[in-house]
């Protein structure tokens, strides 16, 4: 039987690397014609050999002076030797008697990236696209997106992709970029309609019903979100990475079961993850099937030792088992892993407050709410403590809060509450009537917070009109 060709071509590749072995440590190997030497060359470069690549590269334009494309692979192996500066000078020779060349345009485009000119990248990338084959245009499209994205230019990047994914529907690189650019532009809306039009001619792309997936979630429409995340896994059952965003989902739907359910199915694909077991542990919690919930913050621990939210898990448990000081000593710890996280200091300030430790229960609300001022949950409970020990520095506190940083109607219901309380009972009246016309739900908290006020006609008038 004859040798298959695929084999023999392998069989005398290896040949010329031990040939060209002994070049380098100084042999005479005599003449080899130049297709030999550019495969050896694409080999070295392929496999990161890059200082071989070179030397073999400078061998054949010894032997083949007017052969350009040894010049070309020699620019390319300085290039993966950090020889950047030294290879852009080769290719712009190259340049000036090789024109309307795809490869030299493309890794002069490739240069300049790295050089961080990416203005002259994108230029060249151009010049590329005129001449390349539309097989290679989808991958020199995604390159040029990513010149825009690393200078911000998310809107330049979503044009670019679109023209990518029209060569090539199945490059999933482009997807998930775009997906990612609508992500960073907060477009979720347009995210959503382009990528529904192009699962209309492609209705069998995971990535598509995946990354659709991700947007609904992001708009917190939960129901589409899973029904996107139930097509994707139709067509691929073996992704780790939809499996957990659907249970994620089903954590935010409230179907702790589910959820449970598919971070199970992710961990099976992917191995053991922190986070995974993390979210897992939540779901147990709010199933109130603590010893489990435990188990899983506890592996999400061995697996990242420096994993502040299953530090915060564990500390959770252990308040819900009445163990607060146990529960503090975890909060504690998970602090010292993020300590800008707002999180950690609402729960620790809390735990501090259950346990009557008031100074340290009033600066980790402060810090929490200094790192975030919009958790309207917090300002609640901070103000709920502060109404308890001290009125009139709850009231001092919520106006000098609402004047920095006062953009939620929420917030100034606190202020109508306590303005009440201390006796300012028309500037409460006045502050209630622009809450009711700035945000009428919102506004109507104020019953909740107190329901005292079910019982005054002035504020009745108001939140029926």
């Amino acid at each position: 039987m004859f040798e298959n060709e695929d084999e023999s071509s392998h069989k005398d590749l290896n040949k010329d690397l031990e040939l060209f072995e002994r070049y380098l440590d100084g042999q005479d190997i005599g003449f080899i014609d130049s297709d030999r030497i550019e495969s050896i060359i694409d080999y070295y470069i392929i496999n990161s050999q890059y200082q071989k690549g070179k030397d073999i590269s400078d061998f054949g334009i010894k032997i083949f002076p007017y052969n350009s494309i040894f010049k070309l692979r020699k620019a390319q192996a300085m290039s993966g030797l950090g020889l950047l500066s030294n290879a852009l000078k080769i290719i712009n020779e190259l340049e000036k008697i090789e024109s309307y060349n795809a490869e030299l345009y493309l890794t002069k485009a490739t240069l300049l990236s790295q050089l961080r000119d990416s203005k002259n990248a994108i230029k060249y990338y151009r010049l590329a696209l005129d001449q390349c084959s539309s097989e290679e245009k989808d991958d020199i499209y995604v390159d040029m997106a990513m010149e825009y994205e690393h200078n911000q230019n998310f809107n330049g990047a979503i044009n670019i992709l679109n023209e990518a994914l029209k060569f090539n529907p199945n490059n999933e690189f482009a997807l998930s970029e775009l997906s990612y650019c609508y992500e960073k532009e907060d477009k979720n809306e347009e995210a959503i309609k382009e990528i529904t039009l192009f699962i209309d001619e492609n209705p069998y792309s995971f990535s598509a019903w995946y990354h659709l997936g991700n947007a609904y979630l992001r708009t917190e429409k939960f129901d589409k979100a899973v029904w996107a995340f139930d097509y994707s896994l139709l067509i691929n059952d073996s992704s780790a990475p939809a499996h957990f965003n659907l249970a994620s989902t089903y954590i935010s739907m409230e179907k702790f079961r589910k959820s449970i359910e598919h971070f199970q199915r992710s961990l099976d694909l992917d191995g053991e993850e922190p986070m995974a077991y993390c979210y897992m542990g939540e779901a147990y919690e709010q199933l109130e099937e603590l010893e489990l919930a435990k188990n899983c913050y506890k592996k999400s621990i061995e697996l990242s030792p420096t994993f502040s939210q299953a530090w915060l898990g564990l500390g959770i448990i252990e308040d819900l088992n009445d163990n607060t000081n146990e529960g503090i000593s975890l909060f504690l710890k998970a602090l010292e892993y993020s300590p800008d996280n707002a999180g950690i200091h609402h729960v620790l300030a809390s735990a501090y407050e259950k346990c009557n430790k008031k100074d340290l229960a009033d600066t980790h609300y402060k810090k929490s709410l200094e790192l975030d001022s919009t958790d309207m949950q917090c300002l609640g409970d901070y103000m709920t403590f502060l109404i308890s020990i001290d009125l009139n520095k709850s009231c001092e506190f919520i106006s000098s809060f609402n004047e920095i940083n006062g953009q939620d109607t929420q917030s100034w219901i606190w202020e109508v509450n306590v303005k009440w309380l201390t006796g300012k009972k028309q500037e409460a009246i006045g502050l209630f009537s622009i809450s009711c016309d700035t945000d009428k739900q919102k506004a109507l908290c104020l019953f909740d917070i107190n329901p005292m006020f079910l019982e005054i006609p002035e504020f009745i008038s108001l939140s029926e009109s």
